[in-house]
């Protein structure tokens, strides 16, 4: 079994686990996949997605951010990632 060294691999493993569920989705609308299977499937697509949404965004405070703060500029880090959480609850 395949396992991520870093959080970038990480990332990377989990976006690519996304396409291959979304390829799916797409292979069962093609077929005529019963709807709410086809809606089921999409729905767990998105949980990956918002999943690996939350750990690109974990690291960003860990790397990003932390070094904008240490660097006198977390008010715009601050406000960079409060855009990132207004946009998601849109």
């Amino acid at each position: 079994m395949y396992k991520p060294k870093n959080t970038t691999e990480r990332i990377d493993h989990r976006y690519k686990i996304s396409l291959g569920h979304l390829k799916k989705v797409i292979n069962m609308v093609e077929s005529g996949a019963y709807c709410i299977d086809v809606i089921l499937q999409s729905q767990a697509v998105q949980k990956a997605l918002r999943a690996t949404d939350d750990l690109v965004l974990e690291n960003h405070l860990k790397t990003c951010t932390a070094n904008a703060i240490k660097k006198g500029k977390g008010d715009e880090a601050i406000k960079e990632v409060m855009k990132v959480f207004k946009k998601r609850n849109t």
